[in-house]
């Protein structure tokens, strides 16, 4: 029996990797499949890991329909065993739909990869979906880590270094750099401003919740008025008593 399996966890516990590494296993078996891709951080029609590994994908836009996709496909004479979606969470919960009508219709196994949640705790309409619908949720068991060196559960966004819990769901840009990559902005009005730098960083739910990224414990350090109870990793004071708005 063919299924739905959506693949979750938060940014950078290796998703895109995991994906890479299926579509490998399978085609090594002598099975044919297809990679579909959404804002992937390489660029579009691309699906990359932060290993380094690419591969080329079929872009899912917004007006994408899968289940179309694959009928002309396979009437066409093409062979589809497998179909991986990667970035699973930018999709249309109509396109979380088709996904379950190439399942169910053609028989086709469908592996999706996505993070759950957003920067703001909320989850994504695509995830939802996917919740509601795979026959099978797994969360992937390669933990990524807090600052502080707790598992961390939360993803959260970075406009110039600061975190942010407020603006667009969907703005490209990639874990671990507090800037942002190159292009990665957010474009903050007319009013003349230079549009901001947005980076992405993983939290425990704790230091989400204190708005308390690494580069602001690391100014916490600096500042004598902290509390000794909230130290990081080498046991170097990290909270401010004050709060941060």
């Amino acid at each position: 029996m063919a299924e739905l399996a959506f693949f979750t966890g938060t940014m950078d516990c290796g998703k895109s990797t995991l994906a890479l590494q299926i579509q490998h296993n399978r085609s090594a078996r002598g099975l044919q499949g297809l990679i579909f891709t959404r804002n992937d951080r390489a660029g579009e029609g691309r699906l990359s890991s932060r290993l380094g590994l690419v591969t080329e994908a079929v872009e899912a836009g917004d007006d994408f329909d899968f289940h179309a996709y694959l009928v002309k496909y396979l009437t066409g004479g093409g062979r589809a065993d497998y179909l991986i979606a990667d970035e699973a969470q930018f999709l249309a919960p109509g396109q979380v739909d088709q996904l379950a009508r190439v399942v169910d219709d053609l028989g086709i196994d469908v592996f999706a990869f996505g993070i759950t949640t957003d920067f703001r705790t909320k989850l994504f309409p695509g995830s939802q979906r996917l919740i509601e619908l795979a026959d099978r949720v797994e969360t992937l068991q390669v933990e990524a880590l807090c600052w502080c060196g707790a598992r961390a559960t939360h993803n959260a966004r970075t406009l110039d270094g600061r975190m942010v819990v407020e603006g667009a769901q969907v703005v490209v840009g990639d874990v671990g750099d507090s800037g942002g990559r190159d292009g990665d902005r957010d474009d903050r009005g007319g009013d003349g401003r230079a549009p901001a730098r947005v980076g992405y960083e993983v939290l425990c739910r704790r230091h989400h919740r204190r708005r308390l990224t690494a580069a602001a414990a690391g100014a916490a350090v600096l500042s004598p008025d902290v509390l000794p109870v909230d130290r990081g990793p080498a046991g170097i004071p990290a909270q401010p008593a004050r709060s941060t708005g």
